[in-house]
């Protein structure tokens, strides 16, 4: 295992900081937690619903489910307990793929599951990232082992239950397993997150018709794989699960203590040198072009023309891209600043690095824009985590944004492509001038995240999932 980096080390240091305030607030909020633990009567969990459209059909588990905190009753997943699930990534990356799947092994290792992860594909060189996440998933249990190599086989083979985590993945049964591919199949769920044409392979989803089922985030998403796999490859889906997912509790912890969100708001926002009373709008994606990080800022621009043009008297408005690679830079990265340099708005915008503690950034800004162009995103982890800390949602009107942003409700959408420019231009300025429309879509959201977008919520949507693919894994075993 390669050894941490000076650079590494250097961004440790200055998130140190910024750690210990995290770390102060998760003690405080655990206080008040067992506080509220001790005093609170103990619902009990409302079984989960599922409706199924058909064999082929995308299958809803339980978008409605209800139940208390995994603190207070058993996790639904506790059937899983002594069970061997093994997890291919196809990379290890601060992407939310990787992620969403780490977030999976450690709700398997909390009931007690035996949990091993694979990455497919690693760089040749060492990489900070996936030392840091390794580390982390070490940390938490999960086994960590080469993608290729005898003991990867013999762990497929042994395994009740294999994640491939999205369609790339694929890849990694032919080149490793080869011979042993047909006894894996049946026990296998394939979890797929990508909306992209270019994953449309054939060399890569050629078994999907035969794993035990596929998980999908979105309707929006299911559906389209279900149309592009029989009209491109000629294949078809196999019974596939529609899964939405929900917010960590430790976000949960962070975004419900006003305290650490106070105190956040005040660091992040002199670190970039603005008032309290100043408005942000921000983007938390990866910087990509499929991100819409370039049309944001033209929107943003638009607005500030518009808000000059029209002489109306707004705080002062900045614009947030955090998902920034300052070692990178990337052709893409470097056309936002061009471009944020050709309109001299430098004082106005504001680049981060990539990071997992998203918190911070949630607690310090007014306004989430979800960008994600083209089919947008499968479901974008990132909205509900706005939600939870009360922010409205500008969101392009795709993908899986629409099944979580409510139109003049939590949030707007507007369309994707250059034709949003000017009308995202215009919900920021529409939210810059309307406070009480900012609060009170921030409160909506916050209660239609609680209502279905939690930890449980995802726990028990999964459950159902897991708890069928391994009957009919046995069922096949046995017969």
């Amino acid at each position: 295992m390669a050894k941490p980096s000076g650079a590494w080390i250097a961004m440790q240091k200055r998130r140190w900081p910024l750690l210990i305030l995290l770390l102060l607030f998760s003690l405080s909020t655990a206080l008040v937690l067992i506080t509220r633990f001790a005093t609170d009567s103990c619902n009990p969990s409302a079984a989960a619903s599922a409706v199924s459209s058909g064999s082929g059909g995308a299958r809803f588990a339980g978008e409605k489910a209800r139940g208390p905190p995994s603190g207070v009753s058993p996790s639904p997943l506790e059937f899983m307990k002594s069970k061997l699930v093994l997890l291919v990534s196809h990379e290890l990356s601060l992407s939310g793929g990787p992620l969403l799947l780490m977030e999976l092994a450690f709700l398997l290792r909390g009931v007690g599951s035996e949990v091993v992860w694979i990455t497919n594909q690693k760089p040749a060189e060492p990489d900070d990232v996936i030392y840091s996440l390794e580390h982390k998933m070490l940390d938490h249990g999960v086994q960590v082992l080469s993608a290729k190599g005898q003991k990867a086989i013999d762990i497929a083979l042994q395994a009740d239950l294999v994640v491939l985590n999205t369609a790339v993945a694929g890849k990694w049964l032919d080149a490793v397993l080869k011979d042993n591919v047909p006894s894996v199949l049946p026990k296998i769920l394939w979890w797929i997150h990508e909306m992209r044409g270019h994953y449309f392979k054939l060399e890569y989803v050629k078994h999907l018709p035969y794993v035990a089922g596929a998980m999908i985030d979105s309707h929006t998403t299911a559906e389209y794989w279900k149309t592009r796999t029989q009209e491109r490859l000629g294949i078809k889906m196999p019974k596939t699960y529609v899964v939405h997912l929900g917010n960590s509790n430790e976000l949960m912890e962070v975004a419900e203590d006003n305290v650490a969100k106070r105190v956040l708001r005040q660091h992040v926002r002199e670190s970039f040198g603005v008032r309290n009373e100043d408005l942000l709008f921000a983007v938390i994606n990866s910087v990509s072009r499929g991100k819409g990080q370039d049309l944001f800022l033209r929107a943003f621009y638009e607005s500030l023309r518009l808000i000059q043009e029209k002489k109306l008297q707004v705080p002062s408005m900045h614009a947030v891209i955090v998902g920034s690679d300052m070692n990178a830079q990337t052709k893409f990265e470097t056309e936002l600043r061009n471009f944020v340099a050709e309109k001299k708005i430098q004082d106005r915008v504001h680049f981060v690095n990539k990071t997992l503690q998203v918190a911070p950034y949630l607690a310090s800004i007014d306004v989430l824009v979800q960008n994600s162009q083209a089919r947008g995103e499968c479901f974008g982890r990132i909205t509900i985590e706005a939600m939870a800390f009360q922010l409205p949602v500008l969101g392009t009107a795709a993908g899986g944004t629409t099944e979580i942003v409510v139109h003049g409700s939590t949030g707007w959408l507007h369309p994707a492509g250059k034709e949003g420019v000017m009308p995202l231009a215009e919900n920021i300025i529409k939210l810059a001038t309307q406070k009480e429309t900012r609060l009170t879509m921030g409160k909506k959201g916050y209660e239609r995240m609680k209502e279905q977008f939690l930890e449980h919520h995802m726990a028990q949507r999964i459950a159902l999932v897991l708890e069928e693919v391994l009957q009919n894994a046995r069922r096949q075993k046995q017969s």
